[in-house]
């Protein structure tokens, strides 16, 4: 596998070009209140977007990145972008953390450092992990699929065939949205090398068997299923636009750097633990780094696809059928739906679940400290005994 040292830098042109479209906005007309019901409001956008143009700086980003251990990889004929960072102790387990939507390889920059270095956050250094974050095909640096099939099974396989390059054997996997899916999906290919997955957030797509010869539902479960649906019904246009129309989609957002804000923000205000206030949460260059990246890389429309990509290949079980890794959950309270647990252990071995005390959907931006100190518990009694 041919591994290379990346570096991001994008050309000067391509920032005086967002500049220059964040001045040309022609905003529509909108209620000046503030209030979120309809989606992002006016007055908000406005001043986020005049922040963007004249104070916030991608320089500053650019160099973050920068600052730790990025690569891209040929891997089985497609480039993969990744964060590798060695651990700290005489025996750092190799751990791949994956990301999701509308999310990057960005959300990992707090975290990553403390599970590779423990010590740092007061932790023991035998915990240590070597941290591996791919960015997602038609994510961030990595590249856009260009024909049908980049679904998660296929990422999945990519991701496997990456530690192998790495000579990584045998590792644990982490992830949220996306990267629960595709941890679920690495346990399931390669049950011999997945040592165990830590998820903060169960997939989606993810039906565990319940017919014939199930046990009944729990009274947890229906209430989970109800709310289920109502959260579907109340937050879930976006998923059904994106799994069905993703291309009539990225026309507009990848044309329009407020626009692609205004979709952008309105999840990360109303998936977060942020009270309402997605700034008392996130500072407004935080919130600007994604977005800008998703607009320098031209991804929203190629992340948009996955969901479309990942409807062909739910995360199904028959009877009897269970991933065949020990799990441990990580629940975010502010993490909406989220299932009970005994639902999760209809198809996986749940060995550890943790009840978190605040954090929502960006469980590694919200919380870095609580999420890794979980990440390490979990792990320590599936590392190597010397």
């Amino acid at each position: 596998m041919n591994v290379r040292p990346f570096l991001p830098e994008a050309p000067e042109s391509a920032l005086a070009d967002l500049r220059e479209r964040l001045a040309r906005t022609r905003w529509p007309d909108g209620v000046e209140d503030g209030d979120w019901s309809r989606g992002t409001p006016l007055p908000i956008l406005r001043e986020l977007a005049e922040h963007w143009r004249t104070q916030f700086d991608w320089r500053k980003v650019e160099a973050r990145i920068a600052a730790l251990p990025n690569f891209v990889a040929d891997v089985d004929g497609f480039q993969i972008h990744f964060l590798h960072l060695r651990g700290e102790g005489a025996a750092p387990f190799p751990l791949i953390v994956t990301h999701g939507w509308p999310g990057s390889f960005l959300e990992m920059l707090e975290l990553a450092p403390r599970l590779a270095n423990p010590s740092k956050e007061g932790a023991d250094p035998a915990d240590g992990f070597d941290v591996i974050v791919p960015s997602l095909p038609g994510y961030g640096y990595s590249q856009k699929p260009r024909a049908p099939g980049m679904h998660t099974k296929r990422i999945a396989e990519l991701f496997g065939c990456l530690m192998s390059g790495l000579k990584y054997e045998r590792f644990g996997a982490q992830g949220g949205d996306w990267g629960a899916t595709i941890s679920t999906r690495l346990a399931m290919l390669f049950p011999d090398r997945v040592a165990g997955i830590h998820l903060n957030y169960i997939p989606g797509s993810y039906a565990p068997h319940t017919g014939e010869g199930a046990r009944p539902l729990s009274p947890g479960e229906e209430k989970f299923l109800a709310d289920r649906n109502r959260w579907l019904e109340e937050e879930g246009a976006y998923g059904h636009l994106q799994a069905t129309r993703p291309q009539t989609l990225a026309y507009g957002l990848n044309d329009s750097p407020v626009g692609l804000l205004a979709w952008i923000l309105e999840k990360l205000r109303n998936w977060s633990d942020c009270g309402g206030d997605v700034f008392a949460r996130f500072s407004a260059d935080t919130l600007l780094a994604h977005v800008t990246l998703y607009w320098l890389t031209g991804t929203i429309g190629s992340s948009a696809a996955l969901y479309a990509e990942a409807s062909a290949v739910p995360l199904r079980f028959g009877p009897g059928e269970r991933v065949p890794a020990p799990c441990g959950v990580a629940r975010f309270p502010k993490e909406e739906p989220m299932p009970p647990r005994d639902w999760a252990e209809r198809a996986y071995d749940v060995v550890r679940w943790t009840e978190m005390p605040r954090g929502g959907h960006f469980a590694a931006m919200e919380e870095p400290s609580l999420l890794a100190a979980d990440v390490r518990e979990f792990f320590r009694p599936l590392r190597p005994r010397s």
